[in-house]
């Protein structure tokens, strides 16, 4: 038999040892929660992270777009100022091929203005010049500048252009030059 000594003492083992297997439990219990929050987080992060690389990528993709429709357009209007110096002198040749159309005298002053006039507007064509029809249609701020507003002469040129003062210009279907216009009214 035992004495009351050894059954104390082995109540004590027992009691002990449901404390070590619950602390053991609550110990595992424990490390699993934190390692469940590290996973979490780092899930987390790694959620962030590419969403980051998601954004990144796009905006980059965003740039590359718009960097290569810029060098487009710079091919397209490289030469602008080169090209906008002539449109002086095709409003000159304008001019004085309406003036020479007029002289019946001088035919060969006619004939040679109208030769140049017409070898100046093939280099502009060929360079993607384009003039801007105006005369009779409608008035339209983004592409005509009025000079001036005069008494329509009939109902159905009200709002509408009159005359052109100076002839309006595309460049690869870009204005480069506003039409100067005579509004009716």
């Amino acid at each position: 038999m035992m004495t009351k000594k050894q059954e104390e003492i082995q109540d004590e083992e027992v009691i002990k040892d449901e404390k070590d297997t619950k602390s053991k439990k609550k110990t595992k219990s424990s490390k699993k929660d934190k390692l469940t929050d590290r996973i979490e987080e780092l899930e987390q992060e790694l959620s962030e992270s590419k969403d980051k690389f998601l954004r990144l990528f796009a905006e980059f993709d965003n740039f590359k777009k718009r960097t290569a429709k810029e060098r487009i357009d710079f091919r397209a209007t490289a030469g602008m100022d080169a090209l906008q110096a002539f449109l002086p002198v095709m409003d000159d040749f304008d001019r004085a091929k309406k003036v020479a159309e007029n002289e019946d005298n001088n035919e060969e002053f006619s004939e040679g203005v109208k030769l140049v006039y017409q070898k100046l507007k093939s280099v502009l064509t060929s360079k993607g010049i384009k003039v801007m029809e105006s005369t009779g249609e409608t008035f339209d701020p983004e592409l005509h500048e009025a000079i001036t507003e005069i008494p329509a002469p009939t109902e159905d040129m009200k709002g509408k252009i009159i005359d052109t003062i100076e002839q309006g210009y595309y460049l690869n279907d870009k204005i480069i030059r506003y039409a100067r216009v005579v509004v009716g009214n």
